[in-house]
């Protein structure tokens, strides 16, 4: 069982990531939950995607809700074109308000973001695929990376840390990482291409547990042990990561694509360095 790095505000609808705060008091990072917003069924409620056909009305409320609560306003948001693939992007204050408004101008292409500017908020939409939050407080870097099980086969995780190791002279033993609340694999049924790719991307070289065979060519896949892996694989210390425990497929405050067929919201992850 993993240790929760989350807190769960008073009014369910926000997770603060704890532990970073106390490195560096000016990181803010977290995931909100379906509750607390205006959206109506299947969206219910705080529904944070404008592309899955709710109301843009209603997305833009939701949003400006949680920027309020975040003391984070809209333009200092920036937004991707999410796509299940690894393409990583750094942000800097020209893609300020890019996908805040209109799903079609976030950032294109792209399933992984960071930044080493303050007052820019980092934010990417999830409904069961992983959330993987990642922090140098070295050199003050903070990034968000998305992983469905194409993600995490293409390694976008590793995309990140060595983006910031060539790019930006990253020690990885400092680099810090969170994986956050996505479907577990109490629920998460795969074949055996998934689990070919997920082996293929560990070069077949790994025997630690991170699925189980259920019946032929059906398997229970675990996305975050999977993704740990690749991040250790990469330099990444065991003990700078922790891995949430939240499934959102077997909890009904989350939003869950596999759950709800398909119809359903998108609950948000962020991280941003917040100067006043």
């Amino acid at each position: 069982m993993y240790s929760e790095p989350f807190i769960i505000d008073d009014n369910q609808d926000i997770l603060y990531l704890r532990g970073w705060n106390d490195i560096d008091n000016k990181v803010m990072a977290g995931f909100t939950t379906r509750i607390g917003g205006v959206s109506h069924t299947p969206f219910d409620t705080f529904n944070l995607g404008l592309h899955v056909k709710d109301n843009i009305t209603d997305v833009i409320t939701n949003r400006e809700t949680l920027a309020k609560r975040l003391r984070f306003p809209l333009s200092q948001w920036v937004c991707a074109e999410q796509i299940h693939d690894k393409k990583v992007v750094k942000v800097t204050k020209k893609h300020v308000g890019l996908g805040v408004y209109n799903y079609e101008q976030g950032i294109t292409g792209t399933d992984g973001i960071y930044t080493d500017n303050s007052n820019i908020l980092l934010t990417l939409c999830f409904a069961d695929c992983v959330p993987i939050y990642f922090f140098d407080p070295v050199k003050r870097l903070i990034g968000l990376a998305h992983a469905g099980w194409q993600g995490s086969v293409k390694n976008i995780a590793s995309e990140i840390i060595q983006k910031w190791v060539i790019n930006e002279n990253v020690d990885p033993t400092n680099i810090k990482v969170v994986i956050g609340p996505s479907i577990s694999e109490c629920c998460y049924i795969v074949d055996d291409k998934v689990i070919e790719a997920a082996r293929e991307a560990l070069n077949n070289t790994t025997t630690d547990h991170y699925y189980t065979e259920v019946s032929k060519g059906q398997y229970r896949l675990d996305l975050k042990t999977l993704n740990k892996l690749l991040l250790i694989e990469n330099g990444v210390s065991p003990s700078n990561i922790e891995v949430s425990s939240y499934c959102t497929s077997c909890e009904s405050k989350f939003f869950s694509h596999r759950r709800d067929k398909g119809k359903t919201g998108r609950m948000l992850s962020f991280i941003g360095l917040k100067e006043d």
